[in-house]
């Protein structure tokens, strides 16, 4: 079954849209609320197209993502009960049970590291409102997490060039595959860290 290649080559034309800078921002703000997308599959093609551009696409995608994380944080915190049933529909909700209890625990710390993981972003978002974790924690983890994130992949696709995005596209299941495993990995070992 083939679930990562079918969404990677949507974004890999949703890279090639004139207008790809704003779909890029669009993404990834939507995806630190609610889009299962990651910002970096547009980033990849992004900046294979214009490799002098990766910094300015890293920074856009930080900006629009740590503005989503804020209104994650909002929603966790003041509307918690209009997106559980959401989450529980999507699925999301023994993950989110487990990365709210973390994030309880562990706050800033959790999203530094969960920010540069494989766990959905919106979940770290929504778990952090919904534990009242203090704002400026929350915006200095959020910022350093998901920055390290995008400025490492646009930096590394920068390098690596036209070699690095073939070989994305070629283990693009086993890549997705293996940051799920990752994902319950970290989920499993910070729970029972504590």
């Amino acid at each position: 079954m083939k679930l990562f290649t079918p969404l990677y080559e949507r974004a890999l034309r949703w890279a090639q849209h004139p207008r790809a800078p704003v779909l890029l921002g669009v993404l990834s703000f939507a995806e630190a609320v609610f889009f299962p997308i990651p910002p970096e599959v547009m980033l990849a093609p992004m900046t294979l197209a214009q490799p002098k551009r990766w910094a300015w696409f890293a920074t856009i995608s930080l900006v629009c993502s740590t503005l989503g994380a804020l209104v994650g944080y909002a929603i966790g915190m003041y509307a918690f009960d209009l997106a559980a049933p959401l989450l529980q529909k999507l699925g999301y909700w023994p993950k989110f049970l487990e990365v709210k209890e973390v994030a309880a625990k562990n706050g800033f710390w959790f999203l530094l590291i969960g920010g540069f993981t494989p766990i959905p972003f919106k979940l770290l978002t929504l778990a952090s409102g919904a534990v009242s974790m203090p704002l400026l924690p929350f915006l200095a983890g959020a910022i350093i997490g998901r920055g390290k994130r995008v400025y490492l992949v646009t930096g590394l696709i920068r390098l690596g060039g036209e070699k690095a995005e073939q070989m994305i596209h070629k283990y693009v299941e086993p890549i997705g595959w293996a940051a799920l495993v990752l994902l319950v990995g970290l989920i499993v070992g910070l729970k029972y860290w504590h």
